[in-house]
C-alpha cells in the first residue's frame, strides 16, 4: 500500500540559510564514520592527558576540593588499567541496554503490524498540520521516561511522518528537539528535578547552610517553557526544516512502514484487543504502584526517585508494553501463527542494531576515557572561573552561564555530572551576587538543553543516525547535524530571552523559589 504523497511545500528556508546547512551537511559527512570519529576522539583524548598531565592547575575541583589533576592515559598503570575495563565498560554502556531491551519489545509490535495499525488510525483523526507539536509535545513529555524517549520517540516520529506524506528526517528532527533539545522543558516533574536541586543545595552549602532548596525550584519555568519549546519547534520544522528537506531522496529501507490506507475490519478488531491488553497492564501497574508499601517504590515511599524501582524499571516496562500489546494484535490478526514469529520480530529488530553496536563500543571507551581523564572537568571549572573572573552584571553573567554550559554540554554530556562541577562555583558565586540558587539552576538547564542535539559525543546521537539511515542510506553525522542546528541554535537564544523576560516579569520559578538571595 503507497503511502500519501506530500502535499507541495508553501515556503522555503532562506536561501543563506539553506546554503550554510547545506555546507554544514557536506562537510559533516566528509568526516569518517561516526565510529572512526569516536576511535579519534579517544586517541586525541590519550595523547592530551599524556601532554596535560605533567602540568600543575590551580583549578579546584569542588568534588574533592583538590586541584584538578591530569591522568595521564598513556602510562602504563593507566592504559593497563583501560584495556582490563574495556569489556566491562562496554558491557555497562548506559544506553546500549536500553536500547536493545527496549527494540525487542518494539520489534516485535512492529513486526506483527501493531504499530502499523496503530498509527494509521491515529493519523485518521489527527490533522496533517498538528503533526508537528504533537510529536514535539510527546518528546517533551517522554523526559519523564528519562531515556525512553530515544529509543521510542524519535523513530516513531519519522514512522508517523512517513505515512502521512511527510519526510520522515524532519519528524525525527521534530521528536529529536522535543526529547533532547528541550531537555530541561517538561509538564510533568521528573527525576531530574530532584536530582539537579540536590546539587544545588551542596553549591548552597558554601555560603548558607540555612537555605533550603525545593527539588521543584524550577518547576513552573520549566512547564512554561515546553510551550516556549513546542511553537519554537514547530515553526522550525514546519519552515525551516521540511522544506529544506524536500529534495532529499528516501532510498533506505521503507519496507513495513504503515501508509493511509483504512484499517481492515480484521485490523481494527485486533487493535481493539491488543489496545484493551496495554490497557490491562497500565491499570495493574498502577494498581500494584498505588499502595504506600508498594515495592515499586524506594525506602521513603517514593514513586519518582532516581532509586525507585519503578523508575529502574520504565526500559523494561517498555519492553512489556510492546511486546504484550504486539502478541495480542498477531495472534487476532493473523500475522503470528506461532511463537516462533514473535522470536523472529525480535531478530529482525536487533539485525539492525548491528551498526549501532559497533559506534556504541567506541563511543563507551571514549566517554569512560575522557571521564577519567578529568578534562572535563578542567574545561567546567576553568570556564566557570573565566565567568567570575569578568565581573559582568548579574543579567550578562546569568546569559554567560547559559553559554558556558552549552559549550561545556559539548564535550560533558551527564547533566548532574556537569552540574555537579560547575554548582559550587556558580551557585555561590551568584549568591553573592544577590542572585538566588533557583535562578541560577534555571540558566543551567537551558544551556544543558539546546545543545545536545548537535554533538557527536551524546551517548544517544549515533542512534540518531542510524534512525536516519533507514530512509536515506547516504545520512550522516554532517546530516543530523544540518537538521539539529536551527533548533540549538533557536532555542539557546529564544530560551535565554524568555529566562530573561520570565525574570522580568517577576512570575515564579518554581515551589518555594526566588530570584533574589539577600
Amino acid at each position: 500500500m503507497a503511502r500519501q504523497e506530500p502535499a507541495a511545500e508553501t515556503s522555503s528556508p532562506s536561501p543563506l540559510i539553506a546554503r550554510i546547512l547545506d555546507w554544514i551537511e557536506r562537510v559533516g559527512n566528509k568526516l569518517p564514520d561516526p565510529a572512526v570519529l569516536f576511535l579519534l576522539a579517544l586517541i586525541i583524548t590519550w595523547v592530551v592527558s599524556a601532554l596535560l598531565a605533567p602540568i600543575d592547575f590551580s583549578a579546584i575541583d569542588p568534588r574533592t576540593g583538590d586541584p584538578v589533576v591530569i591522568k595521564n592515559l598513556l602510562s602504563g598503570t593507566e592504559f593497563t588499567s583501560f584495556l582490563s575495563q574495556m569489556v566491562q565498560v562496554f558491557v555497562n554502556f548506559a544506553p546500549l541496554g536500553v536500547v536493545l531491551v527496549a527494540m525487542l519489545g518494539i520489534g516485535v509490535a512492529e513486526h506483527t503490524g501493531f504499530i502499523n495499525a496503530g498509527l494509521r488510525a491515529l493519523l485518521g483523526f489527527t490533522k496533517r498540520s498538528l503533526l508537528t507539536p504533537m510529536v514535539i509535545t510527546v518528546g517533551i513529555v517522554s523526559h519523564t521516561a528519562v531515556d525512553a524517549g530515544y529509543v521510542l520517540v524519535v523513530p516513531l516520529g519519522g514512522v508517523i511522518f512517513y505515512a502521512a506524506g511527510r519526510h520522515p528526517l524532519a519528524g525525527i528532527a521534530a521528536a529529536f528537539a522535543g526529547v533532547s533539545g528541550g531537555f530541561s522543558a517538561n509538564f510533568v516533574p521528573s527525576s531530574i528535578d530532584p536530582m539537579l536541586a540536590g546539587i544545588t543545595q551542596a553549591g548552597v552549602q558554601v555560603l548558607d547552610t540555612a537555605l533550603l532548596i525545593n527539588p521543584l525550584n524550577n518547576y513552573f519555568f520549566t512547564a512554561s517553557s515546553s510551550l516556549l519549546i513546542i511553537l519554537l519547534g514547530w515553526f522550525l520544522t514546519d519552515k525551516i526544516v521540511e522544506p529544506r528537506l524536500k529534495a532529499t531522496p528516501l532510498d533506505g529501507d521503507l519496507e513495513d512502514l504503515p501508509s493511509m490506507a483504512a484499517l481492515e475490519p480484521a485490523e481494527r478488531r485486533a487493535l481493539r484487543w491488543s489496545l484493551v491488553s496495554m490497557v490491562l497492564a497500565l491499570v495493574v501497574l498502577t494498581l500494584t504502584a498505588i499502595p504506600g508499601g508498594s515495592p515499586w517504590r524506594d525506602p521513603l515511599g517514593e514513586l519518582a526517585s532516581p532509586t525507585a524501582p519503578l523508575m529502574r524499571s520504565i526500559v523494561p516496562l517498555i519492553f512489556l508494553l510492546f511486546i504484550i500489546p504486539g502478541i495480542v494484535y498477531g495472534y487476532a490478526a493473523g500475522t503470528v501463527k506461532t511463537h516462533r514469529d514473535i522470536i523472529e520480530g525480535m531478530s529482525k529488530a536487533m539485525s539492525g542494531m548491528g551498526y549501532y553496536i559497533v559506534m556504541a563500543f567506541f563511543a563507551a571507551q571514549f566517554i569512560f576515557a575522557f571521564a577519567q581523564s578529568n578534562l572535563g572537568a578542567l574545561i567546567a571549572i576553568e570556564g566557570a572561573n573565566f565567568l567570575r573572573e569578568l565581573g559582568m552584571p548579574a543579567q550578562v553573567t546569568l546569559i554567560g552561564i547559559v553559554f558556558v554550559t552549552g559549550l561545556v554540554n559539548l564535550l560533558v554530556g551527564s547533566a548532574s555530572a556537569k552540574w555537579a562541577l560547575l554548582a559550587p562555583i556558580l551557585v555561590p558565586m551568584l549568591m553573592s551576587l544577590g542572585i538566588s540558587p533557583d535562578l541560577t539552576q534555571a540558566a543551567y538547564r537551558v544551556g544543558d538543553s539546546t545543545t545536545n542535539i548537535i554533538t557527536p559525543l551524546m551517548p544517544y546521537f549515533p542512534l540518531i543516525v542510524v534512525f536516519c539511515k533507514r530512509y536515506v542510506s547516504n545520512a550522516g553525522i554532517g546530516t543530523l547535524v544540518a537538521m539539529m542546528l536551527p533548533y540549538s541554535v533557536v532555542f539557546l537564544v529564544g530560551w535565554s530571552a524568555f529566562l530573561l523576560l520570565y525574570w522580568a516579569i517577576g512570575l515564579p520559578l518554581g515551589l518555594q523559589s526566588s530570584y533574589v538571595y539577600p
